[in-house]
């Protein structure tokens, strides 16, 4: 069984992941997956460079082994390898020497973070660049440099990662993460974590529905997947999320799909109103991770985005400042529990029927107490409002909103109602 406090396990293992630089392509996507590979049984899957996937093509293969900057005096200003922020993300090769008014055009800071390193990135221009913070630029001074990337960009191949729970049925929940950042705790590894502890808390049970879990270079990769499974995810999917930015131990924020009215959308909602009611709203107008590809017109998958701050709403976001002490065991574990109740929910969500004509005689199943009274009428109110709505044209969902009762909370009186064969699941009634 999993560990009861995942949120440590998680922690641990973004500890482990942290130090690897990753990009689109490359070696520190492939290391992260067979780091990820040895808690869960993982598939890895290499796409060759010059592959057409939709409108796009992936893209040469980038790697990295060191860059730096160093003074007339031999020190190194700027240093890859005490932080792979340091590097624009796909810089091309450089070896030449240059003084600090040429090397200035190449540098990135931001002044209204001048202790943050910002996370940049050249995928589809060939560059190069290096990237400080602002008080270290400040503090160059007027000389010559040389200015160093050992890195390699050629045909090679995108690499991504795919798990398949089988479950009763072939209807399929969608659980999408990526790895293509290098360090960054909250909006890079939180993620993949947590989908690594849901992966493992699904396959310690039993399922209804069949999970599909993919770990993917973000956009490129979600377009990659979607060119190779495109068919078969329309057919199946029923509800789906996109796991970013789940680390920090502020506020829950949801982000719909395009529509916002598919399965997930609801049961997101749901145990968000009842759960987390501090939550914040977004539109799809306020869209940016991988969501832009599953509910792109035509594709359209039912996948929404549950995450604690949304990418792009805190300040520690793509720069060096996005670490491990923004991300929090207990941020981890709050969002695996919200995960879990979510998926729980979906698992447990049908369109029930009570199984008779009028009100069942719960007494004499032991459901209901013998003797009547005042608060014996209290203590059954949520299963005998529950019994009311259930007449084969609401799912738990739609019974919970109608009652306002967490759904979490319902489910023990379906197992009860079910027990004691007063509950149809009315399958037909079903979009």
């Amino acid at each position: 069984m999993i560990n009861v406090d995942e949120g440590k396990e998680m922690y641990e293992l973004m500890k482990r992941l942290f130090p690897i630089c990753r990009s689109i392509t490359g070696d520190g996507v492939r290391k992260t997956l067979r780091i990820l590979q040895e808690h869960i049984p993982i598939t890895i899957v290499e796409v060759p460079t010059g592959t057409q996937v939709f409108d796009w093509e992936i893209p040469n293969e980038w790697n990295i082994l060191d860059a730096y900057v160093m003074d007339e005096y031999g020190t190194k200003v700027i240093d890859f390898k005490e932080n792979n922020l340091h590097v624009m993300g796909y810089s091309v090769p450089v070896n030449q020497e240059m003084s600090l008014d040429e090397l200035q055009e190449y540098l990135y800071s931001l002044k209204k973070q001048p202790d943050a390193i910002p996370y940049i990135t050249s995928y589809y221009k060939e560059r190069w660049g290096f990237c400080l913070a602002h008080t270290e630029r400040q503090r160059l001074k007027d000389g010559m440099y040389k200015v160093y990337i050992n890195s390699e960009l050629k045909p090679g191949s995108l690499t991504y990662g795919e798990l398949i729970i089988p479950g009763e049925t072939e209807e399929e929940i969608f659980l999408s993460t990526y790895i293509c950042h290098p360090s960054m705790a909250n909006n890079e590894l939180s993620g993949p974590v947590l989908a690594v502890a849901l992966a493992k808390w699904l396959l310690a049970r039993k399922n209804k529905y069949t999970y599909r879990i993919v770990f993917i270079p973000e956009t490129i990769g979600s377009l990659t997947y979607l060119s190779r499974n495109l068919e078969h995810m329309k057919k199946n999917i029923v509800a789906g999320f996109n796991l970013t930015c789940v680390g920090d131990d502020r506020t829950y924020s949801y982000l719909p799909s395009r529509q916002g009215n598919t399965l997930a959308d609801k049961v997101a909602i749901n145990v968000l109103k009842n759960h987390f009611p501090e939550f914040v709203e977004y539109t799809y107008l306020d869209r940016g991770s991988d969501e832009r590809q599953y509910c792109s017109p035509g594709i359209d998958l039912p996948v929404a985005s549950l995450m604690r701050t949304k990418y792009g709403q805190y300040t520690e976001y793509h720069t060096s400042l996005d670490n491990l002490d923004l991300v929090t065991q207990d941020g981890l574990q709050g969002s695996f529990t919200l995960y879990k109740d979510c998926l729980e929910l979906l698992e447990w969500n049908e369109y029930y029927q009570i199984a008779c004509l009028g009100e069942p005689q719960l007494g004499k199943r032991g459901l209901y107490p013998t003797l009547s009274t005042k608060e014996s009428g209290s203590m059954v109110r949520e299963m005998m409002n529950f019994i009311a709505y259930a007449d084969g044209s609401n799912d738990l969902v739609d019974i919970s909103n109608i009652i306002d009762a967490p759904a979490k909370r319902l489910i023990p009186i379906v197992e009860k109602l079910i027990e004691n064969n007063l509950l149809l699941v009315n399958r037909g009634e079903k979009e």
